[in-house]
Order: structure tokens, then sequence, then C-alpha cells
């Protein structure tokens, strides 16, 4: 005989067990002796019956429901003539488990322990201990006991997609339906990914009704990813869960660490849609002392089919303040992306009957669109458009982007380009472009300009062949560039007087150029160009005897006029190298030089000027083209020579890593130019001023520097002005200077002084990417942008930080940025521009960071924009407190809240004026 209790297999099938009789429970055990192979003959010996681990695929036999209602010969019993229903189970059971499998014919169950498992369809049941019931088709999980008494192997239910880890779990196979203690399951909500950002749902009784409704009792929904002890939950009483759609609950308030809170609601709705789903925008609630109490971002979401949304949310003030904008964000893989986003704003500052009451209307479009290259090689289509208000960033309501305030320029461009590939290809572009300056409201477009480029032309070469020679190299190409600009004022925009003074043109240029090579290292380059220029309108001039005035008439109608020049250019590249030795740590210092020399003649076009005669008598010149989009020809003779040299230096120096096989080569000059010219044509100041640009690399690239320099070498009189007198005969140096800029950068961290000084640890910012959108700069010396709405994380929820050095080294970073620009054209002598800023973060604690912005303008005598940052983690939650203490902008913005965006409207923000 064999021993149940004792068998051990590792994978066993079993089918419809609802077994109702003995004879059925002997048939089966028949089966499950003859697919095993229990015994067998061996060299006439009688073989103990064993079961065969490894191949132990038995199978049940399959049942109708005729075969289990036919009446047996044996059987006296009266047949039960009363219907029931049949069985569910619709496939095999599969089962296994570590320890043994235990079959009891008294209770009709089966016992699996350790390492239990259980598969039917999609459903898959993992637990220390399983107990099937083949009558009640019925499983029961739970956990086990180590050796040490702790519970181990908690239920593992998965059925489809849905997932639950609870202490124990009973579950029918028939109904579908199950009990489930102490259950934990996490849902993926929004577009996150299952992780920190993910709802994570508890409960102390759960019943599963069907696939798709569970009833909690006693329940707890967060988003920390500590599973044991959360630091914060929503406790629920009762309430309806709906897997990767929603949670519909009764009674529910928040817990911190284990403390009730005031807040609480009657019922509450948790969405826990995978994906886009419409829904109400949760506000914030505020006080601001000139508008009084708001509510901001009240609004909704709707997504639109599959590629875009949209998102509409306003702000109310008590004082009747308002502002609503929208936003739009479209994507299709392999086509296209974009966002459009517009605000509008009625800023009432006071109350009415006050003297200080006003009423300003702001505005703001942003649009950015980019195409594919896949989705069409010959044609593109792309857009980037920031334009408003010129008080849009200084007077919003939403003053959460400190550093765009110190931005003064506004840019726009829509362009759609098209190329033409058969020879000779012609590639054509259609945009609009609009800048802004928001210092002088003056505003600047041009709707449209029409570009378009023929591909360069070889007459006297063949098309694939290798070009030699001046003949050869001989090429031509056309150019068009027309374009309808208008000038207007932040006033007059998108009314009809900003159309007045518009001015249209066009210009056509071919250019015909040749190189060749001369004396084997010299390259020498010869052309022209020639220029037809159209105009709509030009611009007569004549003297008013009467109003005693000029007056300038605007002649409609189509005009043109042309014009050439001709150029030449000889160049060469110089290498210089001083060698050391190899056993120096400098080994050896490379100098390039790029001399080149250029030749620029044009003839005067003065057929294309009038006259008149002035108050005094004078004969005056003057071109009707003046004024016109492309200006006018030129008056007098161009015949100039200049001069370039282009310098760069750089340095091998021994590496310090002994195992590397090369030195190192280190910029000294990344770039020196020097650049003058002479005019032939000049009666006097034939000498135009010596200019000088460079910048370099420091200190392994963390320093920038970038300097320009003017250098005169005629002298000014007593006014001044420029004399045909050389400065060095005046008394002077060989060159005055005349102006001087230089910028350097740098930047510091605790990285740099550690021993791993590979990794780059500083994270970026988020809100960088809205300050650069709207034009503004990219680092933080400007402050930073206070999008708590958006709440960009800076670590995820949850993360330990730990480091076990951080009583010794605290992590930091520092940013600095020096600006001067000198003027000295007419002995002022002066800094036109003096200031250094600096930006900086440390993390006092794991959790705990500080940091600040600020600048000294040493022109100005006075500190630039400063701004202080305060920022605590709380693992689940973040505190932050950004402050201006002075200047302007001077303002407080707190804020904590959740930093998970499933709930993220779970938060409080308080701000100043």
């Amino acid at each position: 005989m064999f021993d149940l209790q004792k068998v051990k297999p590792t994978f066993t099938k079993i089918g419809y067990l609802a077994l109702q009789s003995n004879k059925q429970y002997l048939l089966f055990i028949f089966l499950l002796i003859i697919g095993s192979g229990i015994g067998h003959a061996q060299e006439d010996k009688i073989v103990p019956l064993t079961i065969k681990v490894e191949q132990d695929t038995i199978f049940a036999p399959l049942l109708t429901e005729a075969e289990l209602r036919k009446e047996t010969g044996n059987d006296s019993t009266e047949v039960d003539t009363t219907k029931t229903k049949p069985p569910l189970l619709l496939d095999v059971i599969k089962y296994k488990a570590k320890d043994y499998v235990r079959m009891s014919q008294k209770e009709q169950k089966i016992y699996l322990y350790n390492e239990a498992e259980i598969l039917y369809q999609d459903t898959e049941l993992r637990a220390g201990i399983i107990v099937m019931d083949y009558v009640k088709n019925e499983v029961y999980a739970g956990r086990i006991k180590d050796s040490l008494g702790n519970y181990t192997q908690l239920p593992f239910f998965k059925q489809g997609t849905n997932e639950v880890i609870p202490d124990s779990i009973r579950f029918n196979f028939d109904t579908q339906k199950a009990i489930i203690w102490n259950s934990r399951t996490e849902q993926q909500a929004g577009l996150g990914q299952l992780g920190s950002d993910a709802m994570k749902v508890y409960a102390d009784i759960t019943k599963k009704e069907n696939d798709s409704v569970y009833f909690l009792s006693e329940g707890k929904i967060t988003t920390s990813t500590d599973t044991i002890d959360p630091d914060y939950y929503i406790r629920i009483r009762k309430a309806k869960f709906v897997p990767k759609k929603k949670v519909i609950a009764g009674f529910s308030n928040l817990y911190i660490a284990d403390v009730p809170t005031p807040i609480a609601l009657p019922f509450a709705y948790f969405p826990l849609s995978v994906g886009r789903t419409a829904g109400v925008m949760m506000p914030t609630f505020g006080n601001q002392a000139d508008k009084g109490y708001f509510l901001q971002d009240l609004g909704y979401y709707v997504p639109i089919g599959e590629y875009a949304d949209i998102l509409v949310t306003g702000d109310f003030y008590t004082n009747g303040s308002w502002g609503f904008k929208t936003q739009s964000i479209y994507s299709k893989r392999y086509k296209y992306s974009g966002n459009v986003n517009f605000r509008f704003e009625n800023i009432i500052t006071s109350q009415k009957g006050f003297s200080d009451y006003s009423l300003t209307k702001n505005w703001n479009i942003q649009i950015s669109h980019s195409q594919d290259t896949k989705a069409s090689p010959n044609s593109r289509f792309s857009a980037s458009v920031n334009m408003g208000s010129s008080e849009y960033y200084r007077n919003s309501l939403q003053q959460r982007n400190l550093p765009s305030t110190q931005n003064n320029t506004l840019s726009s461009s829509i362009s759609y380009s098209k190329t033409f590939p058969a020879y000779p290809s012609v590639n054509m572009s259609l945009s609009a472009t609009h800048s802004q300056n928001t210092n002088t409201e003056a505003i600047e477009l041009t709707l449209p300009t029409l570009q378009a480029s023929m591909e360069r032309i070889y007459p006297f070469a063949k098309r694939d062949g290798i070009k030699k020679g001046i003949i050869q190299n001989i090429n031509f190409q056309y150019d068009l560039n027309a374009a309808n600009k208008i000038s207007t004022t932040d006033d007059d925009f998108l009314k009809a007087e900003m159309f007045d003074g518009a001015k249209i043109g066009a210009k056509h240029s071919i250019p015909l150029t040749t190189n060749f090579k001369v004396a084997k290292y010299f390259s020498v380059s010869v052309g022209g160009t020639y220029q037809d220029i159209w105009t709509m309108q030009t611009y007569g001039q004549s003297y008013d005897e009467t109003e005693d005035e000029v007056v300038t008439d605007t002649i409609s109608g189509f005009d043109r006029f042309n014009k050439y020049n001709f150029s030449a250019s000889i160049g060469t590249t110089l290498y210089g190298t001083f060698n050391f030795g190899e056993d120096k740590k400098i080994q050896a210092i490379r100098h390039v030089m790029r001399p080149s020399l250029s030749y620029g003649y044009a003839p005067s076009f003065e057929q294309f000027y009038d006259e008149y005669i002035d108050e005094d008598g004078e004969v005056v010149q003057y071109s009707r083209f003046e004024n016109t989009l492309y200006g006018s020809p030129s008056l007098s003779k161009s015949n100039s020579l200049s001069f370039s040299l282009a310098n760069t230096l750089e340095a091998k120096v021994r590496d310090k890593d002994s195992t590397a096989t090369e030195p190192k080569k280190v910029p000294i000059l990344s770039n020196f130019n020097i650049s003058t010219g002479y005019n032939f044509e000049s009666d006097s100041l034939r000498l135009s001023p010596l200019s000088v640009n460079g910048g370099t690399t420091l200190l392994d690239s963390k320093m920038s520097v970038n300097f320009s320099a003017g250098l005169d070498p005629y002298a000014i009189d007593n006014n001044g002005t420029r004399i045909n007198t050389l400065n060095i005969k005046n008394g002077g140096s060989l060159f005055r200077l005349t102006r001087a800029n230089v910028n350097v950068g740098y930047s510091l961290s605790s990285d740099m002084f550690s021993k791993d000084k590979g990794e780059d640890k500083e994270k970026k910012d988020d809100r960088f990417d809205y300050v650069a959108q709207s034009g503004g700069r990219t680092d933080d010396l400007f402050g930073r942008a206070d999008s708590f709405q958006d709440n960009p994380d800076q670590s995820k929820e949850g993360e330990d930080v730990e480091n076990p050095i951080y009583g010794t080294k605290i992590p930091w970073n520092l940013r600095l940025a020096y600006s001067a620009s000198y003027t000295n054209s007419a002995r002022q002598n002066e800094f036109s521009s003096h200031s250094l800023m600096f930006s900086g973060d440390v993390e006092l604690s794991p959790r705990w960071k500080v940091g600040g912005s600020s600048g000294y303008d040493f022109k100005g005598k006075g500190f630039t924009l400063t701004q202080l940052r305060f920022e605590r983690d709380l693992k689940s939650f973040v505190m932050r407190f950004n402050w201006t203490p002075f200047g302007t902008y001077k303002r407080w913005y707190f804020f904590i809240g959740i930093k998970s965006s499933i709930l993220s409207d779970l938060k409080w923000e308080n701000r100043s004026k």
C-alpha cells in the first residue's frame, strides 16, 4: 500500500472533481493509479508502489451531466429527480506543492503545503498552504509559520491583470466569488507606471463579487511605498472597488502617521483609470492681499480621441478679477507632436471708487509643433510661438514663474518648408515671425516671409565628377527672399492700425563663385553677386517752403533697383607644435593659425538717387528706396581690403591616470580672432577699428571665459569725434580701447572634491523646461519657477535617501556668472554694465535642501533679483518655501502636498501678494 500523505508530486492535473458517489471516487483512484504507473515487475520481484514525481501529468476523467446522474445496477438508492446545477469548471485545474499533496476522502479535500500553487484559466493562486474542496470547487489559501514562528508565504491571487496580496483568501471556481482578509493591491492610475506613483489599496475584509467589483470593509488608500506602515493614508469604512477604474467610498478622512486629521468627506471618489480620462481638476484655495480670496486652477480635462486632449481651467477672485487658461497636447507617433496654451486675464486692482483702482487685461499664447522627419522627408511644418501682452509675466495673476519676469523678449516662428528633389533641387520655405520687446512694447512681424533657394550648379563640370581648377569650379545659384514686414506696438497689436506702414518687398540674388589652389597651400575664392530688389512702394522727398520742412510722400506701386559687387579672398592654415618631451607634465603645445585676406568692390549706384534744394539752397541727394524693406543702394563706392586671423591653442598634458595610454588635450584658447580692414575710397580714416574676440574653458571645463574688445588706431577730438590722426601720433598708444566685454561662468559642487568625480549627480529641475519654453534662462541664476501646480518631484516618492557620511560631507553646488561691459568710444571710461550673479543649493540632510540665487550690480550698487529656497522631503509629501525678500518682485510662496500626481489635489498653498 502507499501513503498519499508522503507523496510529493511536482505537478499534478485534476479535471472535474465534483464526484458525487463512492464509486466515482474509486474510479478516480483507479485512474490515478493507472496514470501514475504505480508499480511494475522487475526480475520476478514485486517493486513497492511509488509515484514518479517528475513525470506526473495525471488527468481526471471529464464526466458529463448525464454520467453523473446515470443509475448503476448495484445502487438501490432511489434516483434523485431534483434538478441540480451542473459544475461550472470549464478547464483543467493544475496544482502543485513543495512538501506534500494530501488527499482526504472523508473531508473530500486536497491539502497542498509549502509553496503551493493552483492554476485555472486566467486565475493564479500561490500561498504557503492551500486547501481545495473538490466537491464545492472552493479553495482556501493562507500563510504558514517558519521555524521562528513568523508568518511567511502570503497568498498571491491574480485574476487576469488584477493582483491581490492578502493574509488569507477563500475562492470559489464556480461563482468566481471570494472572501479576502487583509488584502493589499496596487493600481496604476493616469499615465504613470506601477511603483511610487501608483495607488495602494488595503482592506481588512474584501468581498469579490465578480471579476470587476470588490466590496471593501475598513480600507486604506495611499501612494506611500511603505506597505507595512504608510506615513499617510485615507481611511475608508466601506467602499466599492472596481480595479483600474475607481473606488467609491463612504465616510473618509485623512490620517497622517496613524493620526486622524480634520480633513474628511462624507463620501469620496478615487479615479483609478489607466490612460486619459475626463474629469474635474480640483482648484487651489487661497487669499491675496490686493485681490481677496481666490479659487485657482478650477477646471475640466477632456481627452480628444487617441492623440489629443484639452484642459480648461479658471481663476476667480472675490474682488472681481478672473482668468482662464486652455492647454492642449497632441501627439501621433512617427507623425507629429505639439501643444497649444492660451491664457487670458482680467485683472482688477483695489476697488472702484478708490484712487489706486485699475483694470488691465493680460493674455499670452504659446504654440509648439514639431513634425517627425519620417512622416514626410521632403516637407516639414514647425511652429514655436510665444506672444502676448508685454506685462504678462510681470503682472500675471499666477505669479509662479519668477525667472520669466526678467525676460524682456518674446519671439515666435511658424514655418513650412518644401524640397523639390528633381535636379536642380529647390528648397522653399514660407514662414511668419514675431519679435516683441516687453520693455519698449515694440513689436516686429513678418507676415509672411518667402524664401527659395536653388541648388548650386556647376555648368563646366560633370554633376558626379571631381571638380578641378578655376573653370570647373565655377558655380552659381539662385536665392529669393520676399517678405511683408509690420512694425507696431503693444497697444495697436491685432488692430487695423498695426498694418499702417507695412513694408512689402522681394530680393533676388544670384551669386557666382569659383575656387582653386595656389602654390598648393593657399585657397583662393573669387566671385560676385547680382541682386535685384523689388518693392511695392517708394518715398519721394521735397522741401516745402511754406511749412519750412522736408515733406515725404508715399508712392504706391511697383518699383525696383539692382546692385552688384565683386569679392576675392585667399587663406591658408599654419600649424606649429612645440614639444617639451614625453617625460614632462606639459608634453607639447600646438598652435593653429588661419590667416585670411579678403577684397571687396562695389560701384556707386547714383542712378537711383534724386535731388531737392533745402532751405539753405543746398542740393540734397536722396533715394526713393530709403526706408523700404531692403533699404536703398549705396551712393558711395566700396573698395576695401580686410584681414582676419583665427587662432587656437591647446596643450598635451600627461594624464593623471597612470593607465591612460594617450596624453590629455587641454584647450588654452578655444578661439582667438583678430580682424580689421582698409578702405581705399575713404579720404581719411581708412583703417577700420581692430576687433578682437576669443574664449576658452578652464579648470576641467568647469569655468568658461569669453571676451571681446574694440581697438581704434585713430585719435578723437574734444567732442569725441574720430579724426584723421593716428592715436600713437597724438601722444597715445598704438590702439585706443573703445569697448570691452567679458563673461565668466563657473560651476562648483561637492562632487568635484570627492573621489567619485565621474558621475554627475546634479538633478535637473523640470521647472527649467517651462522657463525655457517662455524664452527665459535654462539655469536658476534668476531664481526658480514656483510651479506648485505641476509639482515636479526632486526625488521619487518615498525614496530612501541614505548617506553614511552626511555628518562630514554635505552635498552642495554653486554656480557663478560674472559679466562686465566697458565703453570708451568717446572717453566715457565707464562700465555700461557690471554684475556678478550666483546660485547654489545645499543638502543639509538627506531630506533637507536649502538654496538661493542672487547677484550684485556693481554699476547700480544694489542686489539683483534675489530668491531664497527651502525644501523638505517628507517621503510621500513635499514641503517648499520660496522667498524673494526685497525688490520689485518681493513675494513668498509656501506649499505642502502629496508628491504623487494621483492625489496631488491633497495640498495646501499659501502666498503673499
